[in-house]
């Protein structure tokens, strides 16, 4: 099924005109479209000009959102935390992914996180709702997650994930930018893009823990970012994904940004002194075809700013 097809199904679903779940497949074979994979790796203290550097390298925002683009900037929001404890995405990096989809022509720009703490405080205490609210741009809009939005989708290709509740303006959206913070997690050993996707998922997340980095593949059968860039300005390096500690974190001042959201997450592996074959979700959405995970033969793009 063609994307088109597959958003009409989901909007008609949504308005109940229908009561069959949509479903959504991708081609079986992408490996060979991921042998070019490429990821930008910039380095800088100053975080917005870091994220833009990332994106010049990548083409620039252009190569994602074209005028008049619905758009989903979907950071990690989900815990009650301030930006210096990096459980959540610095707001100054999803401030800076907004500001340049504007400026590509988006119409609109939404944020959004389905949280694990009471929603307000994540908000509020992440930085990112007063970064959005202070651009001034009616375009921009972070917004609490609607329950009625979630839509059951039937994923064809998943192996251990067959069919789930996903959020409707995560997968109709024109173009859905990722963007996580890199972290350790007790459960999947590292937060990275692939988990991200928890964000953008309904009802009980708990029952997905067996078999998680298998399921987080399927789920990004359907949940297909054009863009993954990954926050590791300040990184938790233990006792995540919720931390709390500044004791925990280490600073690399750093953005990961890739087309190859399994290319993304490989790279950033590194950062904690994993290899990309000891995460069990890259090594699951590399076979399911999603990516390149092999560090020889994704391209990379480093620059350094200095201040």
């Amino acid at each position: 099924m063609d994307r088109r097809r597959f958003i009409r199904d989901v909007l008609l679903y949504s308005a109940g005109v229908t009561l069959s779940a949509p479903r959504f497949s991708i081609p079986e074979v992408q490996a060979s479209s991921a042998q070019a994979a490429e990821i930008a790796i910039v380095t800088g203290q100053d975080y917005g000009a870091i994220v833009r550097e990332a994106l010049q390298l990548l083409g620039g925002m252009e190569q994602f959102v074209r005028p008049g683009n619905s758009v989903v900037v979907k950071p990690n929001i989900g815990w009650d935390r301030s930006p210096e404890q990096a459980a959540n995405t610095h707001p100054l990096v999803v401030e800076a992914l907004v500001e340049l989809a504007l400026e590509a022509g988006a119409s609109k720009v939404q944020v959004f996180d389905n949280t694990c703490n009471e929603k307000r405080r994540c908000y509020n205490n992440s930085g990112i709702a007063d970064t959005i609210v202070a651009l001034k741009d009616r375009k921009a809009r972070i917004e609490y997650i609607d329950k009625r939005k979630f839509v059951p989708i039937e994923i064809t290709r998943g192996r251990s994930l067959t069919k789930w509740d996903i959020y409707k303006d995560a997968i109709t959206a024109d173009c859905y930018i990722n963007v996580p913070v890199a972290k350790h997690h007790g459960l999947s050993r590292l937060s990275l893009g692939l988990k991200n996707s928890m964000g953008a998922i309904g009802g009980n997340r708990g029952r997905l823990h067996h078999d998680l980095g298998q399921k987080l593949a399927d789920l990004a059968t359907v949940i297909r970012p054009k863009l993954t860039l990954i926050d590791a300005t300040r990184v938790l390096m233990k006792n995540g994904p919720q931390g709390g500690r500044l004791e925990d974190v280490k600073k690399f001042d750093k953005v990961i940004a890739s087309k190859d959201p399994v290319a993304a997450d490989a790279y950033a592996a590194t950062l904690f002194g994993l290899r990309p074959e000891e995460l069990d979700s890259t090594v699951a959405a590399h076979r399911l075809g999603l990516g390149q995970m092999n560090l020889d033969k994704i391209r990379h793009l480093e620059q350094i700013l200095q201040m």
